[in-house]
């Protein structure tokens, strides 16, 4: 009697467990039905459906937006590509003097030429600057779409450095923004063309 006692109280145990164990998995495989839509939304939206939209995924970047719609450059680089913008965060162009910013804002065409010579002719996300600099033994020239050369290196202090036909500078700050036509870069100046 003892030893038939002990044996339904096993499979009591049993069917106890079986039953916890399959609510246990069941409430994982939720979580997990969960955890994978929460991770997929977010990288289906890693990629805008062109460079003009990337840049406007930042919000630090909203006066580079902004300037690239007043240039009428916005049309031209939702096609074709790809394209990588090097863009003046917003700072940057706070940094302008107030009235060479509204000049610019208010002449379309000398607009378009300042911002032509933050645009290049390919894909440039940080993976690709890495190639293209350890190619260079540190340095990179790029072209832009208006054919002013810029020039990629490496201060000393470890930082990202974009370079024009003058020598304005200023630091790459922000990667990889990606439109299906190219990337977006972010950088701390506005450089001006010759």
């Amino acid at each position: 009697m003892n030893n038939m006692k002990k044996s339904l109280l096993m499979v009591a145990t049993m069917v106890l467990l079986n039953f916890t164990a399959n609510r246990v998995f069941a409430q994982v495989q939720d979580t997990t039905k969960k955890t994978t839509t929460t991770t997929t939304a977010p990288a289906a939206n890693d990629g805008a459906s062109d460079v003009v939209g990337a840049l406007g995924s930042n919000p630090d970047y909203s006066t580079a937006l902004s300037a690239v719609k007043t240039a009428g450059l916005d049309a031209s680089l939702k096609t074709g590509g790809p394209y990588t913008i090097f863009a003046p965060n917003n700072a940057a162009f706070s940094g302008l003097a107030p009235a060479k910013l509204d000049s610019l804002m208010k002449d379309p065409t000398k607009l378009a030429t300042v911002l032509k010579g933050h645009v290049v002719t390919g894909k440039y996300a940080k993976v690709d600057i890495i190639k293209a600099l350890n190619a260079g033994k540190g340095k990179a020239t790029l072209t832009t779409i208006d054919g002013q050369t810029l020039t990629l290196s490496v201060t000393a202090d470890k930082k990202l450095q974009l370079a024009d036909a003058k020598g304005d500078t200023a630091q790459v700050i922000l990667y990889d923004l990606v439109g299906a036509n190219g990337v977006v870069n972010g950088l701390n100046g506005v450089l001006a063309p010759k």
